[in-house]
């Protein structure tokens, strides 16, 4: 199992956050749970891929070439995947990915949530999606997600997809116990590639 973790390229605020990415990515190497994320050596991202790596797990990242550029790309992962832009390496991301979860984190954070649930939503995948709320970092958020669902713009399935634990240990629990893991996202055979997964906005046209 490799989960994709979302995650500020800042250390934020308090020192609550890296504690909980540090807490995470010790589990992950403890439980045999590969990491997969955004490549980069910075924030809390560097935080929780250095707590995996010190436990002797695998770490898989994926980045763009113009932030290899910029130097932040993490130089000692297990592996490094280089990729030509931000659409590729989130499509790459969730390919090898069979859960995904956010930590605090900015924009870049969001965006990648927001996306792969976007994803679950149009049946794209099955995979499991989580926050890890650390400090009530994602209460305003919660609290944003059922405005929605009460304004008539979320349904309630959809939001319950959205899985939320303040501990990492629960969190990891309940996504190895989540009913569409055991059978697989996708069966093997109809798992689309990273094209089929995202394509722009052109692959949500009608063709009519």
């Amino acid at each position: 199992m490799r989960i994709c973790i979302f995650c500020g390229s800042r250390m934020g605020a308090r020192p609550e956050y890296a504690d909980a990415a540090r807490t995470l990515g010790r589990l992950l190497a403890e439980r045999g749970i590969g990491l997969v994320y955004g490549g980069a050596s910075v924030g809390l991202m560097g935080t929780v891929a250095d707590a995996v790596l010190a436990g002797g797990g695998e770490v898989i990242g994926v980045i763009p070439r113009t932030l290899v550029d910029r130097e932040i790309a993490h130089r000692g992962l297990t592996e490094l995947r280089v990729v030509s832009s931000m659409h590729e390496r989130k499509a790459v991301m969730a390919e090898l990915s069979d859960a995904f979860v956010a930590l605090p984190g900015g924009l870049g954070t969001l965006e990648e949530l927001f996306e792969v649930w976007t994803w679950a939503q149009l049946g794209l995948h099955r995979k499991p999606i989580a926050l890890l709320d650390v400090a009530n970092f994602f209460d305003s958020l919660a609290a944003f997600l059922d405005h929605a669902v009460n304004e008539r713009f979320l349904n309630t399935l959809n939001r319950s997809v959205l899985i939320t634990e303040t501990d990492p240990s629960a969190l990891l629990d309940r996504l190895y116990r989540h009913p569409e893991r055991s059978e697989g996202p996708l069966g093997a055979e109809e798992r689309p590639g990273p094209a089929a997964r995202y394509r722009g906005p052109s692959s949500l046209r009608s063709s009519g």
